[in-house]
């Protein structure tokens, strides 16, 4: 029994898990989102300078897309690192790596000074962002998810999730604050410059909080009884190659899971830049106004939708979100299209609040999916490999269907269409709320669609 001391303890013990992981993915993905904001707005005219606007913002997006293209391998590398030597290690590293390179794109010349060199010594940068939060994402959600009990571990994993719409919310905060105190002028020449130099201090403070937190327990324990196994001679193959030998399954599931998501995502955020500037014709400071107070919504909501997972499933959430998605495709265009700023406030809000209900119990979910040995780099890969299919296209498909049909209803169908793949896959994966992540896979089947355990979870508990 836990002591009434204990219980407090353990309770300030997890928040500041939560606390550091929330504050470190916030930054992280501030720099990210950064980089796609500024390519709708900025980049496109101050390193890919073409005659045709959406042409260049299409070059942009481009190299936008690449540094999705590094976050499978950073996946691969940080999940194997992170499985061998600690989450904690790894997650400073990414955070050193991702605001490195933010604050150096604040210091590069543009095309206008140094010609070709300047868009190639963006997307080196870009690649290392993306390679960055490749290992970001999967040790920030399993540090606090092998932290955290399973009773509440939907609504603990769920915090370093709203740092997405926590770090749109500061990218396009700043700048919106930027365009709004600065003419087009002023912001092209050197205000843009700001918020990527102001990484800098933000990761200062990361990396102070990251470096309190303690390593994950299971972590730990599944390392000192890998090591005793080494001693014996029995000799462990690397993280990934159990992860796609053995749980490819799984794999293949999160991948589902997070399609629908990364793409309605960067549709409802990236791609709404484009679409309310360059196709109505409306003033940049509508979508990012738009954007900042959706966001302001979405990071809010997502711990609810967590939390609601620990009580009714993580399928049956993940399915409200994925669902509505699928209808709010169609009518968050007509809204758009009114060029009222009260009504493309509501679309964005209304959008990505359908898009926390998936993202929220997603942290669990995945994690939940794997054993400890082996979760930091079956998590990243499977995350991580559905923002190639999925987040790094979502923005270059849509601009090129408004440039090739000059019409919203082919990005509609696109959306929806990618909003119908996560809802087949939730359907047909197993439910795994409640799971004991000490167990491994081999020692307890994940509870079914009902939330009941399966008989060997059962035995194995009867035994315990």
């Amino acid at each position: 029994m836990v002591s009434s001391a204990a219980a407090p303890k353990a309770s300030s013990g997890i928040r500041r898990i939560v606390a550091a992981s929330l504050i470190g993915t916030t930054i992280e993905w501030y720099d990210f989102f950064l980089y796609g904001t500024a390519a709708a707005l900025v980049f496109n005219k101050l390193f890919f300078p073409t005659a045709d606007p959406l042409t260049g913002t299409l070059i942009a997006f481009l190299t936008y897309a690449i540094g999705f293209l590094a976050r499978p391998l950073g996946g691969v590398v940080f999940g194997h690192f992170g499985d061998k030597v600690g989450r904690k290690k790894l997650l400073v590293l990414s955070l050193l790596m991702m605001g490195g390179a933010t604050f150096a794109m604040g210091l590069l010349p543009t095309h206008a000074s140094i010609g070709v060199g300047a868009p190639v010594l963006l997307t080196l940068l870009r690649l290392i962002q993306g390679f960055a939060l490749g290992g970001e994402w999967g040790g920030a959600v399993l540090i606090v998810s092998e932290h955290g009990g399973e009773e509440h571990r939907g609504f603990w994993a769920s915090w370093p999730q709203s740092g997405a719409p926590g770090g749109n919310l500061l990218a396009t905060g700043v700048l919106a604050l930027l365009a709004s105190l600065q003419s087009d002028a002023e912001f092209l020449a050197w205000g843009w410059r700001i918020p990527f130099l102001l990484s800098g201090v933000l990761v200062i403070v990361g990396l102070w909080i990251r470096l309190s937190v303690s390593e994950s327990p299971l972590f730990l324990a599944a390392r000192a009884k890998a090591d005793a196994e080494a001693a014996r001679g029995v000799k462990e193959r690397a993280p990934v190659v159990q992860v796609f030998r053995r749980d490819w399954r799984q794999v293949l599931t999160a991948i589902g899971t997070r399609f629908g998501e990364n793409i309605s995502y960067y549709v409802l955020t990236s791609f709404l830049l484009v679409y309310v500037t360059a196709h109505l014709g409306l003033p940049k400071t509508t979508a990012l106004d738009a954007v900042l107070i959706g966001s302001a919504v979405h990071f809010v909501t997502i711990p609810a939708w967590g939390a609601l997972s620990d009580r009714i499933g993580r399928r049956p959430v993940t399915l409200i979100g994925s669902c509505g998605m699928a209808l709010w495709a169609f009518g968050f265009f007509a809204l758009l299209d009114t060029e009222s700023f009260p009504v493309i406030a509501v679309a964005v809000t209304v959008g990505l609040l359908l898009h926390g209900a998936m993202y929220g119990p997603q942290a669990a979910f995945i994690s939940e999916m794997f054993d400890t040995k082996v979760r930091y780099s079956g998590a990243s890969m499977g995350s991580q490999l559905a923002s190639i299919v999925a987040g790094a296209l979502a923005p270059i498909i849509a601009v090129e269907l408004l440039k090739d049909y000059g019409s919203s209803v082919p990005v509609s169908v696109y959306l929806c269409a990618a909003a119908v793949v996560t809802t087949l896959t939730v359907a047909f994966a197993k439910e795994t709320r409640g799971r004991d992540l000490a167990r491994t896979v081999s020692d307890t089947s994940a509870p079914g669609p009902s939330g009941r355990t399966g008989r060997k979870a059962r035995q194995a508990q009867r035994a315990a």
